[in-house]
């Protein structure tokens, strides 16, 4: 989908514990630091929809598996009024740059604890962002 870029990260494996990589400052999905966050999500519970006007998410999953919806309803797209899923997990270790203007939603796929960590260019704040219910008259999806 245009605007959303995925990126491989290296996980390098210790006797003590593997460390993960997340986010360079060189890296191109870089813009720059507002803030970094973690959302959990239960098993099979949906968050979203939401879409952001100016931030720019990095999203990465390092615990658990998380399903994530994106819908296109930006006219000058090449993607307009398309999906786009990815499943993100250990098994699939990767960063998720999303750009503003594209409506997210996510699923808890995994039976335990399911983590994503957000590193995104601006500080959250609610009044730059569109929120909508899972269902709505906008975005027909069914999880």
């Amino acid at each position: 989908m245009e605007g959303i870029t995925l990126t491989p990260l290296k996980i390098i494996p210790s006797n003590d514990g593997p460390v993960m990589h997340a986010l360079k400052n060189y890296e191109e999905s870089y813009a720059s630091f507002g803030e970094a966050y973690f959302s959990s999500v239960k098993h099979h519970v949906v968050k979203g929809w939401k879409k952001h006007h100016q931030m720019i998410s990095n999203l990465i999953v390092p615990v658990g598996k998380i399903r994530f919806i994106f819908f296109d309803d930006r006219r000058e797209s090449t993607t307009y009024h398309q999906f786009h899923e990815v499943e993100l997990s250990l098994e699939n270790y990767q960063r998720l740059t999303v750009q503003p203007g594209i409506w997210m939603a996510f699923k808890g796929e995994g039976e335990g604890l399911n983590l994503l960590l957000n590193i995104s260019n601006i500080p959250h704040d609610p009044n730059e962002c569109e929120t909508l219910s899972i269902k709505n008259a906008l975005i027909n999806y069914s999880f």
